[in-house]
């Protein structure tokens, strides 16, 4: 017979325990475990998609605000058999919250930079800093496509999916003011640095609201296409249904064309969960 009784042994067992071992069991449902590295010469992407992932890490985004929209982007990758590739930096994989921790590969990329052939037309982006790491990612992705033989490009943001600080909105934008709003009541008394004044690129749409300053804010972000495809390409841009912009004509009557598509969420695109359903 026990000395003390279920009840009895649960009142001794110290509370702060219990809050450790609740603790530790949701920081490892959230993180993923460490995971073999692949060298860039041995990524081999098949099929004309790829999905990259940068930097999904709480170090970055420590208030999660991308978890939701890059769990739905793989599940969307993943549905469509689009390879995935999670890029990696020094920050330990328990920070890294994505609960798809089964990519195609995990590649170690310090500052977002793509060392890897990435042999595509169609780039879904998401994860990563945007005006950091994404940025870094994206350039050197452009770079190699222009050096390719003429063809269409696109290049699909999913905004949810996406982490910023905000850098690129000036304060003498006629949002300005709301973004600084919304930015001091998600940083509200939690300590300085680049870890928590971060949104999501979907939360920056929902701040600027007016479609006209949305494509403006959307064109002042994008990487330097201007300086890396020739005048030969058609360069447009395109907001979910929005009319699509055209940022550069090119040349010719059907001249090769780098398209940046900008949606909502993969959500979106995809059935709704198990779980989610009637």
């Amino acid at each position: 017979m026990p000395l003390f009784s279920t009840a009895t042994r649960l009142k001794m067992f110290p509370r702060y325990w219990i809050a450790l071992l609740f603790a530790l069991f949701c920081t490892s449902a959230l993180a993923c475990r460490q995971h073999p590295l692949t060298n860039p010469e041995n990524v081999r992407i098949s099929g004309d998609s790829v999905m990259i992932v940068v930097h999904q890490s709480s170090t970055y985004d420590a208030r999660f605000s991308t978890k939701r929209g890059v769990d739905e982007a793989v599940r969307f990758a993943k549905s469509e058999k689009i390879p995935v590739i999670y890029l990696k930096d020094d920050t330990p994989e328990t920070y890294y919250f994505m609960k798809d921790c089964a990519p195609d590969y995990w590649v170690y990329s310090g500052g977002g930079e793509v060392t890897f052939d990435v042999p595509v037309s169609n780039l879904y982006i998401v994860g990563g800093h945007l005006e950091h790491c994404m940025s870094t990612a994206l350039h050197d992705i452009l770079y190699q496509w222009a050096q390719r033989a003429p063809r269409n490009y696109t290049v699909t943001y999913f905004m949810d999916a996406i982490y910023s600080n905000g850098k690129m909105i000036e304060p003498g934008a006629p949002f300005y003011a709301d973004f600084e709003r919304f930015m001091n009541v998600v940083t509200y008394g939690r300590p300085g640095g680049e870890h928590w004044p971060k949104l999501s690129l979907l939360e920056t749409m929902g701040i600027i609201v007016d479609q006209d300053d949305e494509l403006e804010y959307i064109k002042s972000i994008l990487p330097r296409w201007d300086t890396t495809f020739s005048k030969d390409y058609r360069v447009e841009v395109r907001l979910n249904d929005s009319v699509t912009k055209v940022l550069r004509a090119g040349k010719g009557w059907k001249p090769p064309t780098l398209s940046f598509r900008f949606l909502d969420s993969a959500l979106d695109l995809l059935d709704p969960p198990p779980s989610m359903r009637n």
